[in-house]
């Protein structure tokens, strides 16, 4: 099979989930099957055109600027214009393709140039929607239009993978896609990375943060309101009355930065709580291992795939139930669900899992047996295989 990979982000260009997953995703798929061939159109940012070649993988690099948060769909819009020049040379050089496989609205029109040129079927991955993040209104001229790009994507691909169910019911309720027509793929996480960190000596490390008595609470992600990292210092209060030893690191930057500051100052809760800005990949995973638990309260999440690695880390974790964090966490038995945008449960369930030290190892314990079992990027590949092979069944003729 030769597969098209059209994508916004692929490495070292990452600059959230979406360039992740797909970094995962394909090595595993190449495992998967051993006659996979796979060629990839990514944007080089600020870097000149280019073509790297590796095994059984061709990455075309397309140079672009980097888009302006102003002016930001029209900046992905124009970048488009030499992707789809880029793709087109690809599909007519190395083709014919079997499949075309598009990651979000932001790389479509690039892949749309190859569907209508050579009639390649396309699958797309939709990891998150513009209404979803505003609980289903738009409030600006950019947000109508990446709206609108995303419904094109959805009514052009032949076939369409979200990484939840609840992924599932937005594109239902948005665009009106039939369930036909979408597949379920959790988004998967390698957790051989935390074998040796659980088996590491941290203390030093952990000593940055508290004290050998103290317990700490982490959060890590951008600072941005569907995230809520607003709520959890909110509960910070009511924590410290039951578990005062306890640290909370706060870990990632965004634009409520100094609003979590003042929040902090006004709550005096400065001696115990930690905004630790931006962490490299190390540091972020060492801290999934030395802390007590895990939260995330997000307000919007598609999937969650900072929950998996808290889980990953053999670390308790909590979200609120909201999205695809509702369906990786197993209420009481791999982790904690707080009602959303409620700071007193959110305060109760992490009381919970910092006094109770069974139950906390209990729900470690499970969770990373289902890290293993439903989450390995070889259940993923297998599953994004499937895919493909309906969407090339679907379009074979009768």
């Amino acid at each position: 099979m030769k597969v098209l990979v059209v994508s916004w982000e692929y490495p070292p260009f990452i600059h959230g989930g979406l360039g992740q997953h797909v970094k995962e995703l394909l090595p595993a798929l190449l495992a998967t099957d051993p006659l996979l061939e796979l060629h990839v159109v990514a944007p080089a940012f600020e870097q000149p055109d280019s073509i790297d070649s590796y095994g059984r993988t061709t990455v075309h690099w397309v140079s672009v600027s980097q888009p302006h948060a102003h002016s930001y769909f029209e900046d992905v819009a124009h970048a488009n214009i030499p992707l789809a020049a880029t793709a087109r040379s690809v599909a007519e050089t190395y083709g014919p393709f079997d499949v075309l496989h598009v990651h979000d609205w932001l790389a479509s029109w690039a892949a749309f140039t190859v569907q209508d040129l050579h009639g390649t079927p396309l699958v797309a991955t939709v990891h998150a929607t513009e209404r979803g993040r505003y609980r289903g209104q738009i409030h600006s001229h950019m947000s109508v239009e990446i709206d609108r790009a995303e419904a094109e994507l959805c009514r052009r691909a032949d076939q369409i993978i979200v990484c939840s169910s609840a992924m599932m019911h937005e594109l239902e309720r948005y665009f009106g896609v039939g369930p036909a027509k979408i597949t379920v793929i959790p988004n998967g996480i390698d957790g051989s990375r935390f074998v040796p960190l659980r088996a590491a000596d941290l203390t030093e490390f952990r000593a940055r943060y508290a004290q050998p008595h103290e317990q700490i609470v982490f959060n890590v992600g951008r600072l941005v309101y569907e995230k809520g990292a607003d709520l959890l210092i909110e509960a910070v209060p009511a924590v410290l009355r039951e578990a005062p030893d306890t640290k909370f690191v706060i870990a990632g930057k965004g634009p409520l930065l100094h609003r979590l500051e003042r929040r902090v100052a006004e709550l005096q809760v400065e001696s115990c709580v930690t905004l630790a800005g931006f962490l490299d990949d190390d540091d972020r995973d060492r801290l999934y291992v030395v802390a007590d638990c895990s939260v995330f309260p997000s307000r919007y999440e598609p999937f969650g795939i900072v929950a998996l690695e808290s889980m990953a880390a053999g670390t308790p974790v909590i979200v609120t139930d909201v999205g695809g964090l509702g369906s990786v966490v197993l209420q009481g038995k791999t982790g904690l669900k707080a009602a959303p945008e409620n700071v007193a449960d959110l305060a109760e369930k992490l009381t919970q899992v910092l006094v109770d030290h069974t139950q906390a190892t209990l729900l470690a314990d499970n969770a990373l047996g289902q890290v293993e079992e439903c989450f390995s990027w070889q259940v993923i590949a297998a599953l994004t295989l499937r895919v493909y092979a309906s969407a090339i069944a679907a379009a074979e003729p009768p």
